[in-house]
This record gives C-alpha cells, sequence and structure tokens, in this order.
C-alpha cells in the first residue's frame, strides 16, 4: 500500500497554501467567479489535472511498452460541471482528448495503447465522473 499526503494552510480571505509531499509547494483558492482569486491553482483545476497528467503519464507508459515513438504528443482535457437546484455540483464528465503523431506503428496500436492507459491510470480509475477518451491519432 502507498501513502500520499500534502498540508494545506489558510492565507487569508479565498486563498490557501499546498505543500505536496514530493516537495511542490504552491498557492490555491477558489474560482474568481465563487469569490477566488486569479491566477493560482483552484480544485476544479487540480482535479481536472490530476486526471490529464495521469492519464498523460500512463500513455507514455504503455507507448514505451507497443514501442510507438511519439512525433508529438499531447493532451486537452475538459471537465464538465453538473450544478444542482441545492447549488451543489460535480465534475459529471471529464473527457480527455489525446492528440497522437507517431511512425513506425498501426493505428490499432496506438489505439490499444490509449486503452490500457485508461485502464492503467490511478486517478481516472477513482473518479466517480464518467471518463471519455476522444483520440486524435496520426501516423505518419
Amino acid at each position: 500500500m502507498t501513502i500520499y499526503k500534502n498540508r494545506t494552510e489558510w492565507r487569508g480571505g479565498h486563498l490557501g497554501f499546498l505543500h505536496c509531499q514530493n516537495g511542490v509547494s504552491l498557492e490555491f483558492s477558489a474560482p474568481p467567479d465563487l469569490h477566488g482569486a486569479s491566477n493560482v491553482l483552484t480544485p476544479e483545476d487540480a482535479f481536472l489535472a490530476a486526471a490529464n497528467t495521469c492519464y498523460f503519464l500512463m500513455v507514455v507508459w504503455a507507448a514505451e511498452r507497443f514501442g510507438i515513438k511519439f512525433i508529438s504528443f499531447a493532451c486537452e482535457a475538459e471537465g464538465v460541471v453538473e450544478t444542482f437546484f441545492d447549488k451543489t455540483s460535480w465534475f459529471k464528465v471529464v473527457t480527455l482528448c489525446p492528440e497522437v503523431e507517431a511512425t513506425g506503428v498501426s493505428l490499432e496500436t496506438v489505439k490499444r495503447a490509449l486503452d490500457l492507459a485508461l485502464k492503467y491510470s490511478t486517478i481516472c480509475q477513482s473518479l466517480k465522473s464518467e471518463v471519455r477518451v476522444k483520440p486524435t491519432i496520426i501516423i505518419r
């Protein structure tokens, strides 16, 4: 079993400071439309970034195993928040849009690697949100 920890500290108003166990520290706030500060990480940003970065790293892992040679690789993430009458909300859908340009491999191999990456993404598999993958794949 692996345990991850972090610590938050209040910095006044809607501003906090996050210390992660790997040494990263940064300010965070509520989104500006919820009385937060601009130009700092929000929990919503962090949620979506956690899904995107974990999936991204698992694509890199799967590409290594399948012998996929990237020309380029990027992944855009979009989260759809559903808000209810009582003002509660949740991320209903997270869509990951990997953009893969590769050489020396089949389209089917890249698709299998992307599927495997989602299966082994700890963060994506931990979400109650629906996670969709909509890839753009170019084979040279």
